[in-house]
């Protein structure tokens, strides 16, 4: 029997080394392969209400399973010093992920603060969060009127019983669609909704769930089940390659690409040939998009990872609390933003049975999506 091992926490992560010569940031950082540092996603939480079948599984991620205690989460005045550090550095996006980010106590208020930054030009951040939407119907005005600019809710089925299989906490497609609702009423726009494809499971689900929100006020974007941790038995038997998702859904309604928004931009566009919308394709499986990642993680405990595939992180919480200084901590983030080379998902797509990089990999529960 072989055995797996499943990482959550990685004990390796070390706090980085803070070169002699401390630096003024200038705005515009890359990383050895060129690519600029855009944007920041921070975990908030590593607890989550869904135990979805493909990020935190009932069989691990059980009623004994020990979180972090609440003194190793990073302080909302913790994630703002960091934060800001990154603007200086050129991020112009933070999203607010977990776990599920809504579970955070008081989160509007670090949302008030995050939304005071401001880019080295003087303009305003985008602010976003991603959400799994069982709460959202609640919370999605006092969200706006904290200063998020937008969300984005992960649903993957309109069906109710394929739905609540996924989840495996009996959630009903009601309560995120209410939930959307709400966060469209409060203005939390433009709103993606994301849905994971998970072949034998969902996959049934693709052209529904195109036909529903054809037309609508929200941008429906399909995943590639991705090989992200160990938790989740991931195979490549059960990805849904994207091209294969515009093909059943073009066959009904015609679907033409689209340019992108911005360079690094993850998911590619299409729109419907009738104008009535677009919808967007995530394929970090079999079409990576490694060439233009701009994008660094904060876990819920202050490490940083360059990639969402990572086997281990830089511990900038430590730096926090022995007292570092600003210019201490810039020019750290600067260094490790520099030396970083990831293009796993590049690499993976030649060998697509998986890679051996030294370790586990870390979840994406940990680390957000």
């Amino acid at each position: 029997m072989t055995e797996k091992t499943i990482l959550f926490r990685d004990e390796r992560n070390a706090a980085p080394a803070i070169p002699r010569v401390l630096e003024t940031p200038t705005g515009l950082l890359g990383d050895a392969l060129a690519r600029p540092l855009h944007d920041l996603r921070i975990s908030v939480t590593d607890r989550c209400n869904f135990r979805c079948v493909y990020c935190m599984p009932k069989e691990v991620f059980d009623k004994d399973y020990a979180y972090l205690p609440q003194t190793s989460l990073l302080s909302f005045e913790e994630i703002t010093r960091i934060a800001r550090l990154f603007v200086a550095h050129g991020v112009e996006k933070l999203r607010l992920t977990g776990g599920e980010p809504l579970l955070r106590k008081n989160l509007e208020r670090l949302i008030g603060m995050l939304a005071e930054l401001r880019t080295p030009g003087g303009k305003p951040l985008d602010l976003t969060l991603t959400t799994n939407g069982s709460l959202l119907a609640k919370k999605a005005q006092s969200l706006k009127d904290a200063g998020l600019n937008r969300v984005t809710v992960s649903l993957d089925s309109l069906d109710d019983a394929t739905f609540k299989r996924m989840n495996d906490v009996d959630f009903a497609v009601a309560d995120v669609l209410a939930g959307l609702e709400a966060a469209h009423k409060a203005g939390l726009g433009p709103i993606k909704v994301n849905m994971v494809v998970k072949g034998g499971m969902n996959d049934q689900e693709i052209v529904p769930m195109a036909r529903h929100f054809k037309g609508s006020p929200y941008v429906l974007r399909f995943i590639e089940y991705m090989d992200v941790g160990a938790s989740n038995g991931w195979n490549m038997r059960e990805v849904v390659p994207s091209e294969e998702v515009v093909r059943r859904i073009s066959a009904e309604m015609p679907l033409l690409p689209i340019g992108a928004n911005y360079t690094g931009e993850t998911a590619a566009r299409w729109r419907y040939a009738d104008g009535s919308g677009e919808i967007g394709m995530i394929s970090s499986v079999t079409q990576a998009f490694c060439h233009d990642c701009s994008r660094a993680r904060l876990s819920t405990e202050g490490k940083l990872y360059t990639c969402l595939f990572a086997t281990r992180g830089s511990d900038l919480r430590a730096l926090l609390r022995e007292g570092r200084s600003d210019a201490e901590m810039s020019t750290a983030i600067a260094h490790i933003w520099r030396a970083r080379t990831d293009r796993y998902s590049e690499t993976r797509t030649i060998n697509t049975d998986g890679l051996v990089l030294g370790g586990p990999k870390v979840e994406m529960s940990y680390i957000g999506g």
